[in-house]
């Protein structure tokens, strides 16, 4: 994988984005609760090859947890006006990425073995969030429009390049609450392309699994709790 980089939102003509690679979802049981979610915008593509290598910055982290932020108050809206519901479950849409949704299946997978706290499962429907395919010079990345919305881009040469499930599940570790990390080992899955083309762990560690479902529990009330404050 190459490490990250950053785009433009599409609407806005700065994307908040955390460029990333790897592996990535949520866990076990699906909810039933179809989402009311807002639709995420298609991202902007160029055709370019090669990519920049990305050592992490302070706009980076702000992109990872603006977009970690948009799919909490998602789920936050659904889990207030369903308060009754048992899992959290976050929706999300392949649409606009028909290459990749054995991948993106994959990764969910593994997610949602891994974690206890957070589900993630496809919809047709409105979507917490969206995988969209293309080129871009800037690889792989999770963005957020800044109005609710967020994506995942997966860049074809990036992926032909790295270990595919690695980086579509390491993009969708941003959707759960992990930021970039790219000096750690292999067996840190949002380590990236830190650690090489070479390296094809595909599973997040125990302290990102904590992470994961700390973020869920405490994170998901916290946003619930404020949601109602402001009713």
């Amino acid at each position: 994988m190459s490490q990250r980089t950053h785009s433009n939102s599409p609407k806005s003509g700065r994307r908040l984005v955390a460029l990333a690679l790897g592996l990535g979802l949520a866990s076990a049981a699906l909810g039933t609760a179809v989402p009311a979610a807002a639709q995420p915008a298609a991202p902007a593509t160029t055709a370019v090859a090669g990519y920049a290598h990305y050592a992490g910055s302070a706009q980076e982290s702000a992109a990872n947890k603006a977009f970690f932020d948009a799919v909490l108050q998602s789920v936050a809206k659904r889990q207030a006006a369903q308060p009754d519901l048992q899992s959290v479950t976050v929706y999300y849409s392949t649409a606009q990425a028909p290459s990749f949704r054995s991948q993106i299946s994959s990764a969910a997978s593994i997610w949602n073995s891994s974690v206890s706290n957070v589900k993630l499962q496809a919809t047709s429907g409105s979507a917490d969030f969206a995988y969209y395919e293309g080129n871009d010079s800037r690889g792989s990345y999770a963005s957020t429009n800044g109005h609710g919305s967020g994506y995942i881009f997966l860049d074809y040469a990036q992926n032909r390049q790295y270990d595919s499930i690695r980086v579509t599940a390491h993009e969708t570790g941003h959707v759960l609450g992990l930021p970039d990390h790219y000096s750690g080992p292999c067996s840190e899955l949002m380590s990236g392309g830190g650690p090489g083309t070479s390296c094809t762990n595909r599973y997040p560690n125990a302290a990102e699994r904590s992470r994961v479902n700390q973020l869920w529990a405490n994170g998901l009330a916290q946003a619930v709790a404020k949601l109602a404050a402001t009713r």
